[in-house]
């Protein structure tokens, strides 16, 4: 499952992204800056998603994220596992930001 979304800075200043973003686990530490700390939860199913990583254990995320300027909109992204297709709606987490709830459709 891939969520795509964005990350938009409202303000007229340059904004660091902040490194909670990526997780504190030590295999997608390794590897930069990421969105590799972002859960999908699936109160339904009573289970958590992890994002998904590559053969390196890189994070299918967006990476390289460091700063955002003034007024500037970044595409990202975010690979999971698929939850149940009876699964019609799943709350995304990302560290310092709230939680959003998204519904699955297609």
């Amino acid at each position: 499952m891939t969520i795509n979304g964005t990350l938009k800075n409202d303000s007229g200043k340059t904004v660091v992204v902040p490194v909670a973003l990526r997780g504190d686990e030590t295999e997608i530490v390794k590897h930069g800056t990421s969105l590799g700390g972002a859960t999908l939860i699936d109160a339904q199913g009573k289970k958590r998603y992890y994002v998904l990583r590559d053969t390196d254990g890189r994070p299918l995320t967006t990476t390289d994220l460091s700063t955002i300027e003034g007024g500037q909109t970044i595409p990202v992204f975010m690979q999971f596992p698929s939850p149940p297709a009876s699964t019609t709606e799943v709350t995304l987490q990302l560290p310092t930001f709230s939680s959003a709830l998204i519904k699955i459709s297609g």
